[in-house]
């Protein structure tokens, strides 16, 4: 007499696709070795995944159950009808491997089960209680590992990849006034040869800023994000941003000088010295009557155009008048008699 699959999972003959999953999960809960200790636990568990293996393919599940276990063995396995004449079946698959593709991990227990060592307890459905009850299995056929098949699926389902992972990269403006490289270092897991076993890893991702890249600019490195056996690593993005500058601020191209003067400068005229992100000093001189919020362009002196960068943008002298705390009597008198009314 065979084994009987059905048996093994605990479920009746002609139990549906959804039963023999649910009935999986249950008893590859119950006897994973890393959950239960007990003597012949690690043989129950690769028995189960045998069970799992034969009834969750649908040729396979049609021979077992007209001719039983023999009809699987082949030639050898007795006498049978033409419909299994090609079948000559042994488990060769690895039940931690099979039981990681079901659930995308290896171990859930510490996720979802309480370390009492209770290894009878109800685990009629553990995932119901977080949305994911009838979580499905992997199909039948483990022979094809899970690691060999491109965009390979877990528990039946298509791997997706996770959204982006988007890290700051801030840069002064003299950075991108030159150009420079970033060497960014990274954290993340990888799979493991055996593809469902992870390790943690770091990285050195280098980006090149271009001369007058843009706040907001995005830099992606594909598919350097977590690896899993369950989904696509996401794409790694780092978005420039500006770091806070002690003498400009940005407007796109151009850099804003706030260019302070005396009241008796902006109505008498004024020479303000501008110093410039490659180190040199532009004079500006005013023979105006400055108001306050008044601005003067001084072209060319700004950053490079990001998409033509032999040519710049402006500085933008903001000129801010700086009026007196308090004027004496004489100053007042002074200029009531010489400012116009």
């Amino acid at each position: 007499m065979g084994k009987d699959y059905y048996k093994v999972l605990g479920i009746q003959k002609g139990a549906s696709e959804d039963e023999i999953k649910k009935a999986y999960r249950k008893q590859a809960l119950r006897y994973h070795p890393d959950k239960n200790k007990s003597a012949g636990a690690e043989d129950k568990f690769k028995e189960i995944a045998e069970a799992y293996d034969v009834l969750s393919d649908a040729k396979k599940k049609n021979v077992f159950d007209k001719y039983g276990e023999e009809g699987l063995k082949g030639p050898m396995g007795g006498s049978r009808g033409p419909n299994c004449q090609n079948f000559n079946y042994t488990f060769h698959g690895d039940p931690h491997a099979m039981f990681a593709e079901f659930f995308g991990g290896r171990s859930p227990f510490e996720q979802f089960f309480p370390h009492n060592g209770d290894n009878d307890m109800d685990i009629d459905d553990p995932f119901a209680a977080f949305g994911m009850g009838g979580m499905g299995g992997m199909g039948g056929g483990f022979q094809r590992s899970f690691k060999s098949r491109p965009g390979g699926s877990c528990g039946g389902r298509e791997k997706k990849k996770d959204p982006p992972v988007v890290h700051e990269l801030k840069v002064s403006l003299e950075e991108v006034f030159s150009g420079c490289t970033k060497k960014m270092k990274i954290s993340r897991k990888r799979l493991n040869p055996d593809g469902y076993t992870m390790r943690s890893e770091d990285k050195i991702l280098t980006v090149d800023i271009k001369r007058g890249w843009k706040e907001g600019t995005k830099i992606t490195f594909p598919r350097e994000g977590d690896e899993t056996p369950a989904n696509i690593p996401a794409d790694v993005v780092f978005v420039v941003k500006d770091k806070p500058h002690p003498v400009f601020r940005r407007e796109g191209s151009d850099i804003i000088f706030s260019a302070k003067i005396s009241l008796r400068d902006a109505l008498c005229g004024c020479t303000v010295n501008a110093p410039t992100l490659d180190g040199r000093t532009v004079t500006v001189s005013s023979r105006d009557v400055v108001k306050p919020g008044m601005k003067k362009r001084i072209v060319g002196e700004g950053l490079p155009l990001s998409k033509c960068p032999e040519k710049r943008g402006d500085m933008v002298l903001e000129f801010v008048v700086k009026f007196p705390e308090k004027l004496g009597q004489n100053a007042r008198d002074a200029l009531s008699q010489i400012l116009p009314p």
